[in-house]
């Protein structure tokens, strides 16, 4: 029983941590985002700027617009779709951060479905 006390404060301290994010520092860059599709690794290249994004994938270049909801949620919209899925916009939020990478939460706007992803920034 007195162990339960002493850990119990213990508990109370590791509950109040808060992760820090900076966010901010992956507003502009280079970055690369690695992932895997049945088996096969695919890697995404893009460069962006406060307001731009620029893709490439698989020798592919595309661009889309940012539009920042706070300092780590942002919502992105290909410029140029090229079928009704590239139409909807895509709601991305920073969930942690590094000195080189994020580790992010996406999903389609109004959709509950979400996956999450890190990017490397080069």
């Amino acid at each position: 029983m007195k162990k339960i006390y002493y850990l119990l404060p213990l508990l109370l301290l590791i509950s109040c941590y808060n992760v820090e994010r900076k966010c901010s520092d992956f507003k502009t860059g280079k970055f690369k985002f690695e992932y895997e599709v049945n088996g096969v690794k695919k890697t995404t290249v893009f460069e962006r700027n406060d307001s731009i994004e620029i893709e490439t994938f698989e020798g592919k270049t595309d661009t889309a617009t940012i539009r920042w909801v706070n300092d780590c949620e942002y919502v992105i919209q290909k410029k140029h779709p090229k079928n009704m899925a590239e139409e909807k916009a895509i709601q991305m939020k920073i969930l942690t951060t590094t000195a080189n990478s994020y580790t992010f939460e996406f999903g389609m706007v109004g959709s509950d479905a979400k996956q999450t992803g890190t990017v490397i920034k080069l």
